[in-house]
């Protein structure tokens, strides 16, 4: 049987399974476990993948990687049928996936490098992911992830703008830029460029792309090149995402942010004025130890006050090693009980947000037959099928919570 892959987590893992798709494409009867650490539900939701496919496919090699086999390869290593654990650097390298590669347990804490691997197969034929940032050199109190990635490390702007260039020519429409923490991108090069001189000149290295977006990205660290291509760059999509966390100063200060809640009102108000429509999402943490009613109340009433539309919304997990996970906890079930008004907060945003769109004419980038995704990242059903993989020019007609409805221009 051929190579199947489970993957968990981020886009950067997506990004990377993608990667482990081609290296180990001479594999056969092999089943790769792509982990996250960011909770323990994500953890969970993995072991429960490796029992079924050891009961399900006895004979298959499992091979577990990602940032929880690399915090903890000894607990990944002893799961049933589990042939190797990989680590974060290891999975990408090709001779990780010869036949007779290596032990068990490869070596976690061996030497990080900055690989930059170019991927041109992806789930869909439309959006591609690049690679642009590895690790993290912050130490949030919450995140367990600058052990699993390591240190921060930037790939350099050429190597970036030839893999965007063949995914162009390859056929795709649109490209986003990942990584663990792409603000931060830069400063380990010659020059120390920062993002947004980075994107400037991957832009102009590849007049033919037609869109780029970015993955979630640090309120406090947008920097002025950035910023100016938020103002004057149409290739670059009126969508900003924000790694916001919390609305609350406390809650902030003690998660270890780098930004407090009147920067990211500020950050949210400088986009919308230099791109006005600028669609906004943000990753928000639920029940964070000691988070009160009143400080709950605070970022729940962000949400609505700063109307962000797209909200990734995570209830707290403990981490074990993090200052985080020595805190007064807040209680589980009050976790997910905020969780989901911070859930409605959003949808009841996204209806607002949407509705704005109907009667106007958006640029959708087609995924399947049917549905795709504007230039706001907003998801779009089409009334009628049309050729997946390329931008169209489309109507809106209606919207509900979860997407627009619209007919092909």
């Amino acid at each position: 049987m051929s190579t199947e892959i489970l993957t968990f987590g981020c886009r950067l893992n997506a990004y990377e399974s993608e990667v482990m798709r081609g290296l180990s494409a001479a594999a056969t009867d092999t089943v790769i476990v792509n982990t996250c650490a960011v909770t323990a539900e994500a953890e969970r939701q993995a072991r429960q993948a490796i029992r079924k496919a050891a009961r399900e496919r006895p004979e298959a090699r499992i091979v577990v990687t990602g940032c929880a086999a690399q915090i903890n390869p000894a607990a990944w290593a002893a799961l049933p049928n589990v042939h190797r654990v990989l680590g974060n650097d290891d999975k990408l390298k090709p001779e990780s996936w010869l036949a007779d590669a290596g032990s068990a347990v490869s070596d976690i804490m061996a030497a990080r490098e900055t690989a930059a691997h170019l991927v041109t197969e992806f789930a869909s034929r439309a959006r591609a992911f690049v690679q642009v940032q590895q690790g993290c050199d912050h130490r949030c109190t919450f995140c367990i992830i600058p052990f699993g990635r390591g240190p921060n490390r930037s790939v350099p702007i050429g190597v970036i703008a030839d893999q965007v260039r063949t995914l162009v020519a390859s056929g795709f429409r649109e490209v986003v830029l990942t990584g663990v923490d792409i603000a931060s991108y830069g400063p380990d090069l010659p020059g120390s460029p920062s993002l947004g001189q980075m994107i400037r000149r991957v832009l102009a290295a590849v007049p033919e792309l037609p869109r780029l977006r970015l993955s979630s990205i640090d309120p406090a660290a947008i920097d002025a090149d950035l910023w100016r291509l938020i103002a004057e760059e149409p290739r670059l999509m009126p969508h900003l995402h924000l790694s916001l966390q919390a609305g609350s100063d406390l809650i902030l200060k003690r998660m270890r942010r780098r930004h407090l809640r009147g920067d990211a009102l500020t950050a949210i108000r400088r986009a919308r004025d230099l791109r006005p429509g600028i669609a906004i999402g943000a990753d928000l943490i639920a029940g964070f130890p000691t988070e009160t009613d009143a400080l709950f109340e605070e970022t729940l009433g962000f949400v609505g006050g700063a109307q962000i539309p797209y909200l990734h919304v995570f209830p707290y997990s403990e981490r074990p090693g993090t200052p985080a996970a020595r805190m007064p906890p807040v209680p589980k079930p009050v976790r997910r009980e905020r969780a989901a008004r911070l859930r409605e907060a959003g949808y009841a945003e996204a209806c607002r947000f949407f509705s704005f769109h109907v009667g106007t004419v958006v640029s959708l980038l087609t995924e399947a037959a049917d549905s795709g995704h504007s230039e706001h990242f907003a998801p779009v059903r089409l009334a009628r099928p049309a050729k997946p993989g390329r931008l169209v020019r489309a109507l809106v007609t209606g919207s509900t919570r979860e997407h627009l409805l619209a007919e092909a221009a």
